[in-house]
């Protein structure tokens, strides 16, 4: 094999924090080496985010297209052209990996090498590029960004039956007559409502007690009845057994119930269930990366891993596996390696939008997290429909809520369950990184009639 070369620094992976951290070092006049397996983008822009986000537009507009009678507008009969959404998709999404990829291939002192990179040694990687050839390159310093990827599905028969996953349901062409979901997450209500709105008939199935058990219960039995005004089935407390293939492609998915055993009949089956890091082909043992029980890369506070100099970021490390995130870690790393800071993840909000319809914003602490620990604490809460531009919409679903701390009447926390939910739920999150109490939510002065004028009425809560 030839001698190895030489960088300043190496990134592996180009998700959100992965496309920006190797131009900062470029810069500031480091030789980089950025490796890349696939498409450029990671997650976000080529399986997640954009094209999640894209399609889900285009089954609101069914859904309000369906109710337009209810606004005075006859539209007529409303049909869905699978094939058309998703090459609106693709379109999209195609021209977001474009740029990001020529601003990558602009940048001086920036190699970027499309293959798959693995530890030889702690500061050495071999990459097998995807022509063919192998090459061995060498780094002070390299941050791993990797991501994750949906989980496989486990249950007996499972290798009988084809099975979707959050990648390749978005590349149907065909509507699923019936679509069985397993997962009752951030991935598996997403894609549920959605195609429930294509025109699929939908069933989810939970195996914890309720819905997004990391929310309220309050939150989860609120979405849980607007899923099923939907005309969405689903199951909770229910684990899949057996899953088994009928014939004319269908799908039948024995679950127990807490009601008993239960046989599912679908056209088509969704493992939402989870996702794994994408750690393994790396080798991390070549290096003495240390991973956690899930397989995810152990990081501190400054994202730096067991091995001095190298460092993680994005999903890959495990935690909140969300895009701002990785942008976040970015600028961590930018802050400590080229500015010289100190930054960390210590402390910092961590805001996340759940795009169903109503969506739900939801950032800081929830009010079962806050009753664990021990917080004196206040509950703002007020049904969307006292907000006027709720109402003036026809958009009435849903909740606002907020934790406020009893003492000092900072905001803990907040989930807004609405029409634009995550974007109300950020001007909560703005008030908190500016420490303003809740009354100066409460006694703002908001554009009527904004959905945001609703956080007056809300935190008045309070005072009753």
């Amino acid at each position: 094999m030839p001698q190895a070369t030489n960088y300043d620094a190496i990134v592996i992976g180009t998700s959100q924090g992965g496309r920006f951290l190797p131009i900062a070092l470029a810069k500031a006049g480091r030789k980089v080496a950025l490796i890349e397996r696939g498409h450029i983008g990671g997650a976000c822009v080529n399986v997640g985010c954009t094209p999640t986000k894209t399609m889900v537009a285009s089954a609101r507009l069914a859904y309000l297209a369906r109710r337009g009678a209810d606004y005075g507008i006859h539209i007529g009969p409303i049909s869905v052209d699978l094939q058309a959404v998703r090459t609106r998709k693709q379109g999209i999404v195609e021209g977001a990996r474009l740029g990001y990829e020529s601003r990558l291939t602009a940048a001086q002192e920036l190699d970027l090498l499309r293959g798959e990179a693995h530890f030889l040694a702690p500061k050495t990687l071999e990459v097998s590029l995807n022509g063919g050839k192998t090459r061995e390159i060498t780094a002070p310093l390299i941050v791993i960004d990797t991501g994750d990827r949906p989980e496989q599905l486990e249950i007996k028969g499972v290798e009988s039956v084809p099975v979707l996953n959050s990648t390749t349901l978005m590349e149907l062409n065909t509507l699923p007559e019936h679509l069985l979901i397993i997962g009752g997450g951030y991935i598996g209500l997403e894609f549920g409502q959605m195609f429930r709105r294509f025109g699929s008939q939908v069933t989810i199935i939970q195996r914890r007690p309720r819905l997004l058990m990391s929310e309220d219960e309050d939150v989860s039995d609120e979405i849980t009845k607007i899923l099923r005004e939907d005309g969405i089935t689903v199951l909770t407390g229910t684990t899949p057994q057996q899953v088994e293939p009928l014939s004319g492609g269908r799908i039948q998915l024995t679950v127990r119930t807490p009601q008993g055993e239960q046989q599912l009949i679908g056209s088509h089956l969704l493992a939402a269930a989870g996702r794994v890091p994408n750690t393994e082909d790396l080798t991390p043992e070549a290096a003495g990366i240390q991973l956690n029980k899930e397989g995810y890369i152990q990081v501190n506070e400054q994202l730096e891993t067991s091995v001095p100099g190298i460092y993680a970021m994005g999903d890959v490390k495990g935690g909140p596996a969300f895009t701002h995130i990785s942008y976040d870690d970015f600028r961590i790393l930018r802050t400590n390696l080229l500015e010289h800071g100190n930054a960390s993840t210590q402390g910092r909000l961590v805001p996340y939008t759940i795009f169903i319809d109503p969506q739900l914003g939801r950032v800081g602490m929830s009010e079962n997290e806050a009753r664990k620990q021990g917080r004196n604490i206040r509950v703002a809460k007020l049904p969307m429909n006292a907000v006027p531009r709720a109402l003036e919409t026809g958009e009435t679903r849903g909740f606002m809520k907020a934790i406020v701390d009893a003492e000092t009447q900072q905001i803990l926390g907040c989930a807004i369950l609405s029409l634009e939910g995550g974007e109300i739920m950020t001007i909560i999150q703005v008030a908190m990184m500016g420490k303003l109490p809740y009354t100066a939510l409460k006694e703002g002065t908001f554009t009527h009639p904004l959905l945001a004028e609703g956080l007056n009425a809300l935190f008045m809560t309070l005072d009753s």
